[in-house]
């Protein structure tokens, strides 16, 4: 099919592929891939959900947060509670000075009243659910008491994310040191540098504090839902960006995060944790361990991953959620829903057959596809949307720049190419050096260089310690094994070729 310059560029200039950041994201709903991930995580079978760095994460949490709370709440009778949305980073950020205090236990204590005070403001205290509520009134009444002896004061009015957080560091049940003893006696300090002043000692049976009446909280929250006949499911997403990356303090918070999992799991409250995988990994395997980590991984969601096929459903789902280019293609919407030959088919309106001429070049998809995979197999959703974007952007450009048309593609071979490079730049800076600072001064070293390395190659460009530091680049996805003529063989993937200006070869 011939396409006339003009006609190409208004179709291209409505074109909107949506965007590659889940919260910025217009056609999240519209154009969603229904993974397996999805459907455990709708059938109430998975509460950790691992993932990479953009394989849709907070896609899949925005979705069930923004789009399907009327669904379950009508056809499941699930009510959704939500944590940390990504305008909240920053407000955690700031807290940094009296999170550095807590222990392991502190975040638990932390997060127990966290949660509780989300179902709390998000669900007992909603009008949308009043008449849900309607015959809980003594459950409530016992949840409210329960509350108030764990020391969690109820929210009075509605407040943002930073008085939340301030209100929940006061209401933890704190160690407080003594900082001085002056004439009248000696008093403390506490995290927001408030004097405290002396108190009786609690008697040996006295009742007070979280730790001990947190199962209270929980079975008296529990009895509201089961009298209701509800489900409450508590989301809690963005974790890799509220506390500082890669450092003690996360590891405290994270941990006490995935062991209130074992708290809140009943059956009719859940929590939701979206958490990036190499996170996970980095929390549950140091030298102290993890106690009962069979236990909260037992519902784990399998890692997300895509699959070609996958890939192909989302690129035809944002591409003809366009009413312009359906139109113009003449496109079955109904077809495309349910048809992976017909998706196949139309994606070839679209696309040329391959990215290079040659008879051995491989189809576009697949050639897209192998393109944007990392050393470690893994695509990405937000890889594809990004490669696509500029893709369409540059097919732009030229159609501004030529005026020989017809054209044969909505968007040609080298627009493709062109999106990748620019993918492979953006890889670079917001991959390899903003998420893995330490080992970039090694990743450097192959700037400029070539795509392929013998051990003896990476010895003398590494240095001593080359082994270890392949090792460490191979576990981001920055190498990929390739056995070559019975010798081992390095590889960096096409994704971060462009990026560091690479040569395809071997080095010597």
């Amino acid at each position: 099919m011939k396409h006339e310059i003009d006609e190409l560029t208004q179709i291209l200039g409505q074109l909107d592929l949506g965007s590659s950041v889940a919260e910025q994201d217009t056609l999240l709903e519209t154009a969603r891939v229904e993974t397996s991930v999805f459907t455990d995580l709708l059938n109430d079978r998975v509460d950790l959900i691992p993932g990479t760095k953009g394989s849709g994460k907070s896609a899949l949490y925005r979705i069930f947060v923004d789009f399907l709370p009327t669904f379950l709440l009508g056809q499941r009778r699930v009510v959704i509670a939500h944590g940390v949305r990504a305008e909240g980073d920053n407000v955690f950020h700031a807290f940094k000075e009296q999170f550095e205090k807590l222990s392991e236990q502190d975040f638990i204590n932390f997060w127990c009243i966290y949660l509780v005070s989300l179902a709390h403001e998000q669900f007992v205290k909603d009008d949308k659910y009043k008449e849900y509520l309607r015959y809980a009134s003594k459950e409530i009444e016992a949840f409210r008491r329960s509350c108030q002896l764990a020391k969690i004061p109820e929210i009075k009015a509605r407040k943002t994310l930073r008085e939340v957080l301030e209100w929940v560091l006061q209401a933890m049940p704190w160690p407080r040191p003594t900082l001085k003893i002056d004439k009248e006696g000696s008093y403390e300090i506490d995290l927001f540098g408030k004097r405290v002043e002396p108190q009786e000692p609690a008697k040996p049976n006295e009742a007070g504090g979280l730790p001990r009446y947190v199962n209270q909280v929980k079975d008296n929250l529990e009895a509201i839902l089961t009298k209701a006949d509800l489900y409450l499911w508590l989301m809690v997403d963005r974790l890799d960006e509220i506390f500082p990356r890669r450092t003690e303090m996360e590891t405290r918070a994270l941990r006490g995060l995935l062991r209130t999992l074992q708290i809140f799991q009943t059956p009719h409250l859940r929590v939701k944790i979206f958490l990036r995988d190499d996170i996970l990994g980095q929390i549950t395997s140091g030298s102290e361990g993890f106690t009962a980590l069979t236990h909260i991984t037992s519902r784990q969601s399998d890692k997300m991953q895509w699959s070609e096929g996958q890939i192909l459903t989302l690129i035809v789902n944002r591409l003809f959620a366009s009413e312009v280019l359906r139109k113009y293609l003449k496109i079955d919407k109904d077809k495309l829903k349910t048809n992976k030959n017909y998706q196949q088919q139309v994606f070839y309106l679209v696309f040329p057959p391959t990215v290079h001429t040659g008879s051995r070049q491989s189809k576009t998809l697949h050639w897209i596809y192998t393109h944007i995979m990392d050393g470690n197999g893994v695509v990405t959703p937000r890889d594809v949307i990004d490669l696509l974007t500029r893709a369409k952007q540059k097919q732009q450009d030229e159609l501004q720049a030529s005026r020989n048309g017809p054209f044969e593609w909505v968007i040609g071979p080298s627009a493709i190419r062109y999106g990748l490079a620019e993918l492979s730049k953006r890889k670079r800076d917001t991959y390899l050096k903003a998420e893995f600072p330490r080992f970039w001064p090694k990743i450097e070293l192959f700037a400029k260089g070539k795509t392929k390395y013998s051990e003896a190659a990476l010895k003398k460009l590494l240095g001593k310690d080359w082994h270890k530091i392949v090792d460490d680049l191979l576990s981001i996805g920055f190498l990929q094994d390739a056995e070559q003529k019975g010798q081992r063989i390095l590889e960096i993937p096409f994704v971060f070729r462009d990026g560091l200006e690479l040569t395809r070869g071997k080095a010597e």
